[in-house]
């Protein structure tokens, strides 16, 4: 079986850039399937790309192939780039940032530079085409080694792992009775805000289940959002329109208006100056 070709972008559906990659993919070979992550990635968010590959990627069968492409750079000397992770999928994308998850958690065994000289798209008029790398380059050379018509060797030159462009992950302070982290992402459609807590170590440090909690939310400094929050397993402990802390789907702490959007009630959002703390 062919591996599977899994896309992230933020490219949206509003124009045909998603088709003419999904074009490129089937003009190399028909039989790959292709499947959507997202389009809806926040314009030259990097940081959320990287956040998204981690997210799903342990769900999809080894040797699935990510295409990621969140490229501001795009045409510029940043590299693009097939990366090897230790647990058997294959990532391609520009080295940019878009890989900082996947190597501090999972681990990049190998990373290679995508030779243009074979691996870029010939014949459709676009060799002098320097903004749109997602098709001419990413979705081309994705095809071509899901295909098996190249290898990884033959994706390009390897260079060092260390190399590998990485925004800082922070790190949540922890101790009895207290945990703060910052906000890393949000879950856009409902409006829930997830931290960088895990959610075992939150338990360990004295918080439980049915607890009602003192949160503290700060923006730089400046505090945006202060009350007392059920903890509990879901959403459905909470009455509606009440907030909640609760266990997200990755095992780290999250908040959320229960049939309501946290991120918009509140007005907050995520990054490292979106400080939040808890308290017994």
């Amino acid at each position: 079986m062919k591996p599977i070709l899994v896309f992230q972008t933020d490219f949206t559906y509003k124009e045909g850039a998603v088709c003419a990659m999904y074009g490129v993919v089937k003009s190399v070979n028909r039989e790959l399937e292709i499947i959507d992550g997202t389009h809806e990635i926040p314009k030259y968010d990097t940081w959320s790309a990287s956040y998204r590959l981690y997210q799903t990627m342990k769900f999809w069968p080894e040797g699935t192939i990510f295409v990621s492409v969140v490229d501001p750079g795009v045409g510029t000397n940043r590299k693009a780039a097939v990366a090897k992770t230790c647990d058997g999928y294959y990532i391609v994308s520009p080295d940019n940032g878009s890989l900082t998850h996947i190597k501090k958690k999972i681990g990049i065994s190998e990373i290679r530079e995508i030779d243009e000289t074979i691996n870029r798209l010939k014949g459709k008029g676009t060799e002098n085409v320097s903004i749109f790398h997602g098709r001419d380059l990413f979705a081309y050379c994705a095809a071509r080694l899901a295909s098996g018509i190249i290898s990884f060797e033959e994706v390009g030159p390897s260079y060092s792992v260390d190399e590998v462009v990485e925004h800082p992950i922070l790190s949540p302070e922890i101790k009895p009775n207290y945990a703060k982290g910052i906000f890393e992402i949000n879950d856009p459609n409902f409006g829930n805000l997830w931290t960088n807590i895990p959610t075992n170590e939150f338990i360990k440090a004295g918080f439980n289940y049915g607890d009602h909690i003192h949160v503290t939310v700060k923006h730089n400094g400046e505090e945006k959002f202060s009350d007392r929050v059920l903890f509990e397993r879901s959403f459905g402990f909470a009455k509606k329109g009440d907030a909640i802390v609760y266990n997200n789907e990755l095992m780290n702490i999250a908040m959320a208006v229960n049939q309501g959007s946290f991120l918009e009630i509140y007005n907050l959002y995520h990054g490292p100056e979106w400080e939040v703390e808890f308290t017994k």
